[in-house]
């Protein structure tokens, strides 16, 4: 896999992850290694769910994968729409996917935000050279995520087909462009250079404190960093 993206970056620069995803799944099927008992074909059906409120639920549940959202998807999600030149109304844009969750939360899609991987592909120079036709790519992925959502248990069934370090490889060699480019617009900056590596390997680390994910403490560490260097 990393041969075929090395080449389909030297060659074909645009097409190099799906090349380097077709390499992968010939290489499977040759193995015999796909799992097609994992494989089920069926419709995707929204039900209805009625909420319940409660205390506890909203400290132990609500609260932290509120957090978790911000901290993980948001905050990163608007660091990469600035880092890629976009001036956006940030805060009519978490308004519109707050109210959005609202309404479709009871049919299971909640937690719809920035989703900043996603954003940072669509944004990055390999989605357009030019940074107005970018928006082509967020278009065709809405599309392709409700054409997922319809059949979503047959995409779960095919991630679950294939061996994990395939679908991990295909993921991160993916997000290499992305990577590069944050660290690139994360570090050029001296006063900032510091914070922004603690921020990058606390985030990496994986650390779970308080039942909280690394993205957020990577913020909480880089934010500590930068007070601490600047008084």
């Amino acid at each position: 896999m990393l041969m075929a993206y090395l080449l389909g970056r030297r060659w074909l620069p645009r097409y190099a992850v799906p090349l380097t995803l077709l390499v992968a799944v010939v290489w499977v099927l040759w193995q015999g290694r796909l799992q097609t008992e994992a494989l089920v074909l069926e419709w995707a059906r929204p039900v209805f769910t009625a909420p319940v409120f409660s205390l506890p639920a909203l400290v132990s549940l609500a609260l932290p994968l509120f957090i978790v959202t911000m901290a993980s998807q948001n905050l990163p999600g608007v660091a990469a729409i600035r880092a890629a030149g976009y001036a956006m109304p940030i805060s009519r844009i978490i308004t519109l996917t707050g109210v959005t969750t609202l309404l479709l939360a009871p049919f299971g899609a909640f937690a719809l935000n920035l989703s900043a991987i996603t954003a940072a592909i669509c944004m990055g120079e390999e989605a357009h050279p030019d940074p107005k036709k970018r928006y082509t790519a967020a278009v065709v992925c809405g599309t392709l995520y409700v054409a997922v959502g319809l059949v979503g248990a047959a995409v779960t069934g095919v991630l679950l087909a294939f061996p994990k370090e395939l679908v991990l490889a295909i993921a991160g060699l993916a997000l290499l462009g992305s990577i590069g480019g944050g660290l690139h617009a994360a570090l050029k900056d001296d006063t900032h250079r510091e914070a922004a590596l603690i921020t990058f390997l606390v985030t990496l680390s994986g650390v779970v404190l308080a039942g909280i994910g690394s993205a957020f403490w990577g913020v909480v560490a880089g934010a500590v960093a930068l007070f601490v260097s600047r008084r």
